[in-house]
């Protein structure tokens, strides 16, 4: 993507002030009371946890022509760069600043006008219809104030939805901070790192989803953070590991101590030999395990005829949930949702760039498109690090693992109509184009 000179300068500004950041000790006491799956170790951990950014962080800019101008336009990359456990902090922060910076000094022809106001429209629409959400925006926000003022509009339609009875409802919202000073719950799911890191440390592709999911559930345990991402490395290959059953500590293979099942000193690894899952009762499968998946690409209508037909061959009767996260808007949740609850699902949505980035220009009232940009993981332990989805519009990393990979797991492409990431939030040709991050 493309900054100008003095953005840059900003965001380089910026970005060496995240050294400066440290977790407060009222923040320290909201998460032990309010994230109980957060453990006593972990917590500490955060105490003495500093970024980084003079040795982790490159960013770099270059001008199409240098002229010395603050007005210079030009390439911007980031790269970062360390430790999975120092650097994985990163993405949001770095995500959220180089919106900012983009919309403080390259496109500055909008205002904040009536944006609470429009986030509290956009919430009462859709909790009079029904929609559970939560607000998912910080990575690709306009800026702080915009999601400060988001949230507080949102606030103000749940109250109104609780007075009229709606059974709609703001569920919370993925920016622990506004969580704490809002007093609304701070919720979110796995990402697609976890099973990228996964995959890319192992190298084993064909077992990266389940040995994942087992190293999740030995740390955070049952019932807890219960919503499984299923499009890593496409959907198909996901639910082959999600109908295994998860193995006890008595046939799982110890070989690090570091990931424990709660209440026990035994650790609780990915043995590569557990069965597949049958439809008894006392057999404990993934799909079993987990309250329900994310949908996170590729046709949403399609992935509940899927889902439905995946949990109805393996015997599974409880109602589960689906979290849709792609790219939503008011129409499209409402679509959705009721899709989910005629397949018997619970349907909930995680909105963003909708809420957090939704600007017209001042000049002419044409759409003032918001970045369309992402950091993802580049490699680990010396292999490069992948992700497929269930969208070729959304493939990340290395193009020769990613055609090997889905050769090795005998991926097929899909075709959807609405799939172009590209043209999602109505991108013209001269504004900015997915962002060159990468996480390494």
């Amino acid at each position: 993507m493309r900054l100008s000179r003095a953005a840059f300068e900003w965001l380089q500004a910026q970005i060496d002030k995240l050294a400066n950041l440290s977790i407060t000790s009222t923040e320290l006491e909201y998460l032990k009371t309010t994230c109980p799956y957060f453990n006593k170790t972990y917590l500490n951990f955060l105490t003495s946890f500093r970024l980084k950014p003079s040795t982790q962080v490159r960013a770099k800019f270059t001008p199409l022509k240098d002229t010395g101008s603050p007005d210079d336009v030009g390439d911007l990359s980031l790269n970062i760069g360390g430790r999975w456990l120092d650097t994985i902090l990163y993405e949001i922060p770095l995500l959220a600043l180089t919106s900012e910076a983009y919309f403080r000094f390259c496109d500055r022809d909008w205002s904040y006008k009536h944006q609470e106001d429009r986030a509290c429209i956009k919430g009462r629409k859709l909790m009079e219809h029904g929609c559970i959400f939560s607000e998912f925006g910080s990575r690709r926000r306009r800026d702080y104030h915009t999601q400060d003022l988001v949230i507080q509009g949102l606030k103000r339609a749940a109250v109104d939805a609780e007075a009229q009875g709606w059974k709609g409802k703001l569920s919370g919202t993925s920016n622990v901070h506004f969580a704490m000073r809002y007093g609304i719950p701070p919720v979110g799911t796995v990402a697609h790192e976890w099973f990228m890191g996964i995959a890319s440390i192992t190298n084993d592709y064909e077992h990266a989803n389940e040995t994942a999911l087992r190293y999740w559930v030995g740390c955070f345990g049952e019932g807890v953070l219960g919503i499984a991402l299923t499009d890593t490395f496409g959907t198909p290959t996901f639910l082959k590991a999600f109908k295994r059953t998860m193995p006890t500590p008595a046939n799982s293979m110890a070989d690090d101590k570091s990931t424990l099942i709660p209440g026990t000193a035994s650790p609780l690894l990915p043995p590569m030999d557990g069965k597949k899952a049958g439809n008894a009762a006392d057999e404990r499968s993934y799909a079993r395990i987990f309250q329900g998946v994310r949908q996170d690409s590729g046709n949403p209508i399609e992935f509940v005829k899927i889902m439905r037909d995946f949990y109805t061959s393996e015997g599974i009767q409880e109602k589960k949930t689906i979290v849709f996260s792609d790219s939503l808007n008011i129409e499209l949740c409402l679509e959705y949702m009721h899709a989910a609850e005629e397949a018997g699902f619970s349907p909930t949505f995680g909105v963003g760039t909708f809420l957090t980035n939704d600007f017209l220009h001042l000049s002419n009232g044409e759409k003032s498109s918001p970045l369309n940009i992402v950091i993802k993981l580049s490699s680990a332990n010396g292999h490069a690090a992948i992700k497929i989805s269930d969208n070729i519009g959304k493939n990340t990393g290395d193009s020769e693992t990613v055609y090997k990979v889905k050769e090795k797991l005998g991926y097929v492409e899909k075709a959807w109509a609405n799939g172009d990431e590209t043209t999602r939030w109505g991108k013209s040709e001269d504004e900015a184009t997915t962002a060159d991050v990468q996480e390494r």
